[in-house]
């Protein structure tokens, strides 16, 4: 701890690096103190821009006594090992997601985590958003009565259109790296699923990159997932890597009830529009608790694991949550392969909602 602040370090300084350093750099719980990557010329990149620590290597990261929470934004695959790495080194993390790619690798992390007595926590955290924050508190309020049916939608385009390394994110699939969106925001309101039944499929499986170098997928690009939640809520969840969300009218979460409607028509952005209808009447528009921040403050969960360290208290982006998310995905991709619905084990304490929301 320094001066009273959390000393938060990044590791891995690929494309949402900048937009975490961003948030962290100004957050008043937060002193930033440095980054670190395999590639020190991108460390050093992000350092300048902040006038922050560049360490040479992950390991002289984990050997300041300066950081007390490492923020892992490696790739997808790299999760596991490099939180371990933290866990192990004393410091407390928030990952990005999803927190490993399998269930036995989740469940060892926040195991240890407990063991260490550390915080260990992953994103998603867009559920905290002014806009995601008000649909929940909706809920809780009963406005739509019983929720019986959910629909979220993931149409996330083609990512060899936008990002210069698309390889990681194809090979972990939709379903791991923007599923875990909805699926974090689902569990959030209605609590732990209990039963996956999942079909997946390539559409569209000869790619060509930014450079022009043509590659191919092999991990299904579309995906739709049946959840079976311990409430009695139903959900579809449809994930792609071909539809554009610019290009479709399915976006967001629509939550279906016995007395009304409630679109949520971002999972992402925190100024995302909310419509409510009663039943068998049309949408309309609705107030958002606050004013909503523009787009995505990436640093959220962050600034709240910090909040939470300073002030004794729970934090809400868990790993235990992230795990059971870990969970979902494996039971989907087991579904696919098998054709059958599979049952899930795993639970997780229920998040608190934001203090202004609750």
């Amino acid at each position: 701890m320094n001066n009273g602040k959390i000393g938060v370090a990044i590791l891995g300084c690929g494309n949402i690096a900048g937009p975490y350093a961003r948030d962290m750099a100004r957050a008043e719980q937060i002193d930033f103190v440095g980054v670190a990557d395999i590639d020190p010329t991108r460390a050093e990149a992000l350092a300048g821009e902040y006038n922050v620590k560049a360490y040479a290597s992950p390991e002289a990261l984990l050997a300041d006594a300066n950081v007390d929470l490492v923020v892992n934004l490696t790739i997808h695959h790299a999760h596991y090992e490099v939180t371990k790495a933290c866990l192990a080194a004393g410091k407390h993390v928030h990952s990005e997601k999803p927190l490993a790619l399998t269930t036995a690798e989740a469940e060892d992390l926040v195991a240890l985590a407990a063991r260490q007595d550390l915080r260990l926590g992953c994103s998603p955290f867009t559920w905290m958003g002014e806009a995601q924050q008000t649909a929940w508190k909706m809920l809780r309020e009963g406005r739509l009565g019983q929720v019986r049916v959910a629909y979220a939608e993931v149409n996330w385009g083609r990512i060899e259109s936008w990002h210069p390394n698309p390889g990681p994110f194809y090979q972990v699939g939709a379903l791991f790296d923007v599923g875990v969106y909805p699926l974090t925001m689902m569990t959030t309101f209605f609590g732990p699923a209990q039963r996956v039944w999942s079909y997946g499929t390539l559409l569209h499986p000869d790619r060509i990159g930014k450079t022009g170098i043509p590659f191919q997928i092999e991990t299904p690009d579309f995906v739709v997932t049946i959840l079976e939640f311990g409430n009695g809520t139903v959900a579809r969840l449809t994930t792609d890597f071909y539809v554009s969300n610019r290009s479709t009218k399915q976006t967001g979460i629509e939550f279906h009830g016995d007395l009304g409607s409630l679109h949520l028509t971002s999972w992402q952005n925190f100024n995302a529009g909310l419509e409510f209808a009663n039943f068998n009447e049309p949408f309309a528009s609705v107030d958002l608790v606050k004013e909503p921040f523009p787009g995505t403050e990436w640093g959220r969960g962050v600034m709240d694991m910090a909040d939470a360290i300073l002030n004794d208290r729970p934090h809400r982006a868990t790993g235990a949550q992230a795990a059971h998310v870990v969970e979902i995905l494996n039971a989907a991709a087991s579904s696919i392969g098998s054709g059958q619905k599979v049952d899930l084990h795993t639970s997780f304490p229920a998040p608190a909602p934001m203090e202004w929301a609750s």
